[in-house]
């Protein structure tokens, strides 16, 4: 029988957040009237990346190396009908808060037993039905000034509601009803209601970010898009108490505003997107905001908007109070690759030659991270403009050069190295060289190209359009400034074809050639495209739409061509990296999750000593005291024939794997770790075909 564990068995920190838990609440009030923070050093964890830096960092070390493979399951709930639950719960009090399923329900849960304590349900009708982002999002966020508290999250038809952290409620005075409709006050944007109309997709299904009393909110746009007109995606702040529009930041800027001569003919005026759909992070004490900023529209094609198009794939930082702009930082010129940022900046204080400078780390997903000066956005170390390779679609404009960082390294493989290629055997390598005879690949910027069946079929991207960094972005430990990284080792393939002039206005779309010549059909099946994870679409382009095909989440490489359905990449196909942003360097990288079945079962495999790959998946990672844990992004079979995956747990000094644990599937999102009674809880969300979207949470055996 296990011993019980008791306070005396913790150590200090998780004995203060302990204490600090079980305060009165009086005294909790009374502590609470200095500056409101939203971190996880009582236990808690209050905001979705666990404090406003994004750190998801939390020095709970009752969970150790020692005893993480005796994690048993303490509770779950399970949610029907989302297939991929991508919400990280919040815990404030004893109460866990999290979203679930395809209307996003929140649901007010105990965080010891699971039991429901309240739930809430928005219908919205038709604006639901049509909404571009459906399903639990990344969850909600949570505010206090110490009396009252408020939960607050944006309704898959982008509406932004207050409710009753306490009961439930709608929260009286906020907006109408406790609502506020995100579709008005799009500067002069028109826009219906319900979201029908060509250019009107617009949502969200990251979490508002709370900065004292102020709610951020961004914007996310459908993945397809199929014209160059498209309602823009500006990012705007509202007040806690009574949802009234502070400020709005323009990220395509109008005539006369800074930026506007980086869309050439006055292209900023028709172009759309350039959306906030990742999660932001801030620094209250500079009274900043660090917003993530998407591409333009369309993601693969932008002759009609010429020029570097700023504010797409920028950092960009604003005043908290006004959304004033203080710096920008553009971390691709004129995308053409979709590789907008994916995930909040991670604020930290670095330590250089004696002194401390307030940084932030933006991992991306063509697996740089670009560190910056927090105060003014200047880089840490060099990031040169490097020459790129410039393409040949008609009309198209190419950035001439990429910024380019020299530190920290690069955290997965970028471009396609021949060196990379799969080498199982030598029959699968010589194989793979002659189906990408027919293809464009090599180097990590290489563009789009019109696709002409059999000569030039498309482009080989990788990383992959869903990145090498991935939305649930990076952990940083702050006593030594590591962080921590979950990565892809993927492609896709991208070709243009000539759009219908009936159903688009873009010139090209995305798409190839098949066989017979006919623009748009299914290529074969050794080389069909399998696109990125997620985005959702056609089985394969239209010459009309530009649809994007859908991807296997099989987690053997990524879609694209395959080698005897095989990917043509060698893994690891996930791993997890260790970078010491202190000093610029890479501390250590391991593969991270199971080989895959279609490896770990390929004939032309068997008898060969194959060391465990990893795998895909949108995998989130969480630091504690101790040690490093994620889960496997890809649902395997197990030595009982089972299908699962495993929780792990790795030394954060070493990369080495020093626990795991079954799980029930995959994790679809980013864990979080709390504590309340003298135990430590950690939370994980599930989801797979087959397995009901659960979110499940695990703690030691009493």
């Amino acid at each position: 029988m296990s011993k019980k564990i008791t306070r005396r068995d913790l150590n200090a920190g998780l004995a203060a957040a302990m204490a600090a838990v079980a305060m009165p609440a009086a005294a909790q009030r009374a502590a609470r009237r200095g500056p409101i923070r939203y971190d996880t050093s009582n236990g808690e964890w209050r905001t979705y990346g666990g404090d406003e830096k994004s750190l998801r960092y939390s020095a709970l070390n009752q969970i150790d190396a020692g005893n993480f493979s005796r994690l048993q399951q303490a509770w779950s709930v399970a949610e029907p009908g989302d297939t991929n639950n991508q919400s990280t719960p919040l815990m404030v009090g004893g109460v866990l808060y999290h979203t679930a399923g395809l209307k996003r329900a929140v649901l007010a849960l105990d965080a010891r037993t699971g039991k429901q304590l309240w739930r809430f349900d928005y219908d919205e009708g038709r604006r639901g039905v049509l909404a571009p982002r459906p399903g639990s999002g990344h969850g909600v966020s949570y505010w206090t000034d110490g009396k009252v508290e408020r939960i607050l999250y944006v309704t898959i038809g982008y509406q932004l509601i207050s409710l009753d952290a306490k009961t439930g409620k709608v929260a009286p005075g906020f907006g109408v009803s406790g609502v506020v409709d995100l579709k008005k006050d799009l500067d002069d944007q028109t826009i219906n209601p319900d979201g029908e109309g060509a250019g009107q997709e617009i949502g969200l299904h990251s979490t508002p970010l709370v900065v004292g009393d102020v709610i951020v909110v961004g914007a996310a746009h459908s993945a397809t898009v199929s014209q160059i007109g498209h309602i823009k995606g500006n990012v705007r702040a509202y007040d806690v108490r009574t949802g009234k529009q502070i400020w709005a930041f323009r990220t395509i800027p109008r005539k006369g505003e800074f930026g506007y001569d980086t869309w050439e003919d006055g292209s900023a005026d028709k172009t759309g997107n350039v959306g906030n759909w990742a999660q932001n992070s801030a620094d209250p004490d500079l009274g900043l905001v660090y917003l993530t900023i998407e591409q333009p529209t369309n993601d693969y094609y932008g002759a009609f908007r010429r020029g570097d198009n700023l504010y797409s794939d920028c950092i960009v930082a604003v005043d908290a109070k006004t959304g004033k702009k203080r710096w920008h930082y553009q971390t691709v010129h004129h995308d053409i690759w979709d590789r907008d940022l994916m995930c909040a900046p991670i604020l930290f204080d670095l330590k250089m030659n004696g002194r401390t400078i307030k940084a932030l780390a933006q991992p991306t997903k063509h697996a740089f991270t670009f560190v910056l000066d927090r105060t003014n956005g200047r880089p840490i170390w060099p990031i040169p403009e490097v020459p790129v390779p410039i393409g040949d679609v008609p009309g198209e404009y190419y950035a001439k050069t990429q910024p380019m960082p020299t530190k920290p390294p690069a955290f997965d493989v970028q471009g396609v190295p021949i060196n990379q290629l799969i080498d199982f055997t030598p029959e699968l390598r010589a194989e793979c060289l002659r189906l990408l005879q027919n293809y464009n690949w090599g180097h990590l910027f290489a563009p789009p190209i019109v696709s002409v069946y059999p000569n030039k079929i498309a482009t080989i991207q990788s990383p992959s359009t869903d990145g090498a960094g991935q939305w649930p972005g990076g952990a940083l430990d702050p006593e030594t400034n590591i962080m921590y990284i979950f990565s892809n080792h993927a492609y896709t393939l991208r070709g243009l074809i000539p759009g219908d002039p009936a159903r688009t206005d873009l010139q090209y779309v995305w798409g190839t050639q098949s066989p017979n010549g006919v623009q748009g059909a299914p290529l074969p099946a050794s080389e069909q495209p399998q696109g990125a994870a997620g985005r959702g679409a056609a089985a394969a382009a239209t010459a009309g739409g530009g649809a994007a095909p859908t991807a296997g989440r099989g987690g053997g490489g990524g879609g694209g061509l395959r080698v005897q359905g095989l990917s043509i990449l060698k893994p690891p196909y996930g791993r997890i990296t260790a970078l010491d942003l202190n000093q610029g360097t890479m501390v250590w990288q391991v593969a991270h999750g199971e080989t895959p079945d279609e490896v770990k079962n390929h004939p032309a495999l068997k008898g060969l000593n194959i060391p465990r790959t990893g795998s895909l998946g949108k995998v989130g990672v969480l630091v504690t005291k101790t040690l490093v844990i994620a889960g496997d992004g890809t649902a395997t079979t197990g030595p009982d024939g089972k299908t699962g995956a495993w929780l792990r747990a790795y030394d954060k000094k070493t990369g080495h794997e020093v626990g795991s644990v079954r799980m029930p599937t995959r994790v679809t999102g980013s864990p979080m770790t709390y504590a309340l009674d003298g135990r430590q809880y950690i939370a994980v969300p599930l989801s797979g075909p087959g397995v009901p979207t659960q979110l499940v949470v695990y703690r030691l055996p009493a």
